[in-house]
């Protein structure tokens, strides 16, 4: 009953969203923009960037840089936070009054409000952005039509944080499978009773993201598309052993809040709760700073490897990410792409590799170097899947289906019950 009554209240935000970003398309130009002459020459420049993810020093590099390259226009950066994005920026980008100028948005989220009308097409500045150097999953699942409407900003492929000096203490080597890993995770929750909250593996309830990518190792998915139509596939046979695997490490590995999500991870890191973890390569920094992080303590016997699969290669995670893109309403069209170019530059965009982002040009992948953290990202990223590309995949990430699942699943629910309930609702989400 807690899944069905959650899903009741977070369907009522879905519909608002449908609304808004109908009313959207239809009161969108033709072009997609707001101003035939790309708008003034100076304003102030608004840009909603999503969470900590994107660096203090990449901030305040775009707005330097920008302001000194166009004298009397300003640029402001307004944190966003993940949780309720969805709803938000489709209320914002339906007003010309309020919309933002630039918004970061989950590559995931991009083709819902592509589809809308949302953003202003950006395919005539795709060569002088990156061109074929872009990242291409990012590139296409903001492409209707043959046009683009949103650009890459960074990727992250999760892979699996450990305390080396846990594993040691436990007799345990870096696992080489799945099930092997599942193992140590219930080994490392045995063996460290205190405190009471150790994880084994770090894993909240609301984790879907992670939670995923139990589901594709067991060949299962989130949903698959047959002649143009979406259909839920979580209650297939094969994505419910997924989350059979899932429960159990929540329930015998996991010491995190089976209703919590996964923000912040190097707090618990940090506090010694945590033996292994996922999570994408940024949080490394954030786990070394003196301010956020542990340098003189836990950080010092960190280390980094791929979540295994089962048939020698790397385990399916999610390749998560950003896209940026320029609001349709905004009434400063011109400006608003000079900030993107500069976003998608090699200056600034060697600040994001420098803190673990993967660079939105293949070209600059080598500047997350050499050591172990560039090597786990890239093999986990060798086998790295997307969320499915349906027009309407915001609406299901909007609703919160996914976190009610895994934290129903988390609190010990029946997993086949649930995941078909969890189908019936993106059933009605899916194809926009």
């Amino acid at each position: 009953m807690r899944i069905k009554k959650s899903i009741k209240t977070s369907l009522t935000g879905v519909a608002v969203a449908a609304l808004a970003l109908t009313t959207l398309a239809a009161c969108g130009g033709d072009d997609g923009t707001s101003s035939e002459d790309g708008g003034p020459e100076s304003a102030d420049i608004r840009v909603w960037l999503n969470g900590t993810d994107t660096p203090q020093e990449a901030r305040d590099w775009l707005k330097k840089t920008f302001e000194d390259q166009n004298p009397g226009s300003t640029l402001t950066i307004e944190q966003q936070e993940w949780d309720g994005l969805v709803e938000k920026l489709t209320t914002s980008l339906s007003s010309e009054s309020e919309t933002p100028d630039v918004v970061e948005i989950g590559n995931t989220q991009a083709p819902t409000f592509t589809s809308a009308g949302a953003f202003a097409d950006l395919t005539g500045d795709l060569e002088d952005l990156g061109g074929d150097d872009l990242l291409p999953g990012f590139v296409d699942g903001a492409t209707v039509d043959g046009a683009t409407y949103a650009v890459p900003y960074y990727a992250g492929s999760k892979y699996i944080f450990y305390r080396k000096d846990v594993f040691e203490k436990a007799g345990l080597e870096v696992p080489t499978t799945l099930d092997e890993f599942v193992e140590v995770a219930v080994t490392l929750k045995q063996d460290n009773p205190k405190p009471a909250n150790f994880s084994g593996f770090w894993f909240p309830g609301q984790d879907w993201r992670n939670g995923a990518a139990f589901i594709w190792a067991a060949g299962g998915d989130l949903a698959v598309e047959d002649g143009g139509e979406w259909t839920p596939a979580l209650a297939s046979p094969e994505s419910v052993a997924g989350l059979e695997t899932a429960q159990r490490l929540f329930e015998e590995a996991s010491g995190a809040p089976k209703d919590g999500n996964e923000a912040d991870p190097w707090t618990p890191f940090c506090a010694g709760e945590v033996g292994m973890m996922s999570t994408p390569g940024w949080v490394k920094g954030l786990i070394e700073a003196e301010d956020t992080g542990c340098p003189d303590t836990f950080a010092k016997e960190m280390g980094v490897f791929a979540l295994p699969g089962d048939d020698g290669a790397p385990a399916p995670v999610l390749l998560g990410g950003s896209d940026i893109a320029v609001a349709a309403k905004s009434a400063n069209q011109d400006l608003a792409r000079e900030a993107v170019a500069l976003m998608l530059s090699d200056d600034y965009q060697t600040i994001l590799a420098g803190a673990g982002l993967t660079p939105a040009k293949e070209s600059l992948a080598p500047l997350l170097g050499d050591d172990e953290y560039a090597a786990a990202t890239i093999e986990a990223a060798s086998n790295a899947k997307l969320t499915p590309a349906a027009p309407g995949w915001a609406n299901v990430e909007g609703s919160r289906v996914l976190e009610d699942l895994f934290s129903a699943i988390a609190q010990g629910g029946d997993v086949a019950e649930l995941a078909r309930e969890a189908d019936e609702q993106m059933s009605g989400q899916l194809n926009g």
